[in-house]
């Protein structure tokens, strides 16, 4: 296959996985493997990053697509893998080793890999570990997803079920202590603490490299079996701003925490950059008549005054109850990360019951300490601890809606499912009558909306707008909104 036909897939399954590459990004990309040889796979594979990933945050779902796409090794490529001779040289000096003084004479020549008993594999496994021969390891996970993954062609498993039975046979989990066994015979001191630990963490890294190679050798003979782009398919993972915060696993969550500080660097900055250089204001007589003596009194370019809008206040009231808290969260680390671009800032969190937590965001600078008291701490359980929108509402009004002025924004965060209490959506009418804007954010899709116990309609007429907001990407481009 033609290095550009693989390349022109490669670019627009990055973009089915929502990489934004623009045209003269990919066509950067494409000078750039002129000059770059596909053998060299590290090199290919960070000039192409260089030229196409423009997020830290997006680089594990490009390390994957250019896995499956550029993972084939042989002829139809020219990648030239010289790992099986370098596993035979590595096996006949381990024969070598095993023979001297037995007087067997067994012959230099002695059979590759696949000759190998199991006993014998683990014996070259833990050796190559030891050593941190990465061409040794990568010989040795081919072989044994060859002879443990039990690979069928055409047959539908996923890569998860034959990287578990190959790492099952190999016995991963019990190589740790025996390698810190066998570099503690082998020393001629007592190690101390540091040096055990430093081992014991050189060695968890190249098990984890192994594993790694084991993982790509399945992925090659899978997209062998299947093609590059049925593989990808598979494999396609949302990216950190795409994960649903009602459905992350923790691991995603780790992702979307950390994709989350970069946001609000950005999207302070083009705020900030909004409300500099917003609309004209009315026009400036006096300067209008002032450049125009340089026209001969023609007022040829009109002169206007630049408003200094002023920052709005913003309320935010969120449900925390459920899978619902995730949402909150997010958006209230948002909010309080971009606080600067409004003049006041404050937060309550309801379940049936509701209480003001802005304390915990002054009490500190660090939000991610702020929002644990906010689970913790805050009073929000007035009954039974399930959602119960108008009581709280009602509470929210009766303390404070006295604080809602024609300068404040007041941001609903919630899915609306009430468990069929009563709405009091007069509540939010009485908000919209003395707020700037009433908006609420809703983290179910659209098409939930308005189904079983949710009544966000009944809410949202009375709003300057219901905004469905499942991952970063909405929510940052609702936030925008705001000022």
């Amino acid at each position: 296959m033609p290095v550009i036909d693989l390349m022109s897939g490669f670019v627009a399954e990055l973009r089915r996985a929502g990489l934004p590459v623009s045209l003269t990004e990919n066509l950067d990309a494409m000078e750039a493997i002129k000059v770059i040889p596909i053998e060299d796979r590290d090199a290919f594979k960070y000039a192409l990053g260089a030229t196409l990933v423009k997020n830290s945050s997006h680089w594990r779902v490009f390390e994957t697509i250019f896995e499956v796409y550029f993972s084939l090794r042989g002829s139809q490529y020219n990648i030239v893998d010289p790992s099986d001779d370098q596993a035979d040289e590595f096996w006949r000096d381990e024969q070598d080793q095993a023979q001297q003084g037995q007087g067997e004479g067994r012959g230099a020549g002695g059979g590759g890999l696949e000759a190998l008993t199991p006993e014998e594999l683990a014996n070259m496994l833990m050796r190559a570990l030891m050593q941190g021969d990465q061409a040794m390891m990568r010989a040795l996970a081919r072989q044994s997803v060859a002879r443990f993954a039990g690979m069928e062609p055409g047959r539908p498993v996923g890569g998860t079920y034959y990287l578990y039975r190959t790492l099952r046979n190999l016995d991963l989990d019990n190589m740790l202590a025996k390698l810190l066994e066998a570099n503690k015979q082998s020393n001629q001191r007592e190690a101390t603490n540091l040096e055990q630990r430093l081992t014991k963490d050189e060695y968890e890294s190249r098990i984890e490299q192994f594993k790694k190679e084991v993982e790509a050798e399945i992925r090659r003979r899978l997209v062998a079996d299947r093609g590059a782009e049925a593989m990808a398919k598979t494999l396609r993972k949302p990216l950190p701003e795409d994960v649903e915060f009602m459905h992350a696993s923790r691991e995603e969550m780790q992702s979307l925490k950390k994709a989350l500080f970069p946001l609000t660097r950005k999207l302070a900055a083009r705020l900030a950059r909004k409300r500099r250089h917003g609309r004209k204001g009315p026009l400036d007589f006096r300067n209008t008549v002032r450049h125009s003596l340089s026209y001969g009194g023609v007022p040829a370019e009109p002169k206007f005054k630049y408003p200094r809008p002023a920052k709005p206040e913003l309320m935010v009231v969120a449900d925390i109850s459920g899978s619902v808290a995730a949402f909150a969260r997010f958006t209230l680390m948002l909010v309080y990360a971009i606080q600067s671009q409004f003049s006041k800032v404050r937060s309550f969190v309801f379940i049936d019951g509701l209480d003001e937590v802005t304390k915990y965001f002054k009490a500190t600078e660090d939000i991610q300490e702020a929002i644990h008291k906010v689970n913790t701490e805050a009073d929000v359980v007035w009954v039974d601890g399930h959602s119960d929108y108008g009581h709280a509402f009602e509470v929210f009004w009766e303390r404070y809606g006295k604080d809602i002025n024609p300068k404040t924004t007041v941001l609903l965060l919630g899915d609306a499912r009430n468990n069929y209490h009563a709405s009091q959506s007069w509540v939010v009418k009485e908000m919209r009558k003395r707020a700037r804007r009433v908006y609420w954010l809703n983290p179910e899709p659209r098409s939930y909306w308005n189904t079983g116990d949710s009544i966000v309609g009944e809410y949202g007429g009375h709003t300057d707008g219901v905004y469905e907001c499942r991952n970063l990407r909405q929510l940052e481009g609702f936030v925008e909104k705001l000022v």
